[in-house]
């Protein structure tokens, strides 16, 4: 079992609905690919809900393709995240993703 040790969790209004695990951005949306996200979302939350958000720590974060253990990551269309390319970073993998979906642990300090 993956475990977070977070250091810093913060509210955000949420103008959408958001998804557990997945990353959100500074205006209360998920996260635009390839920008810097506020962090990941602990909770699912309905949009005009108060979300609780993970902005620093290790962190859990959905995988939104194949990672491997020690890649920088940045943000896919969804919020999940990805082996960065030409985006900005938002931490770095602890665990390798197999596949889409899987849970891995990011490190984060933003």
């Amino acid at each position: 079992m993956k475990t977070q040790q977070v250091i810093l969790t913060i509210s955000i209004l949420a103008m959408v609905d958001l998804s557990a695990r997945r990353f959100v951005g500074f205006d209360g949306n998920v996260c635009a690919a390839g920008t810097k996200a506020l962090g990941v979302v602990e909770a699912g939350t309905e949009a005009g809900g108060v979300a609780p958000a993970n902005v620093n720590g290790i962190i859990l974060v959905e995988a939104g393709a194949a990672i491997p253990a020690g890649a920088e990551v940045q943000v896919d269309a969804t919020g999940r995240a990805i082996p960065k390319a030409a985006g900005i970073s938002n931490g770095y993998a602890w665990d390798a993703a197999v596949a889409a979906g899987d849970l891995i642990r990011i490190v984060r300090g933003i």
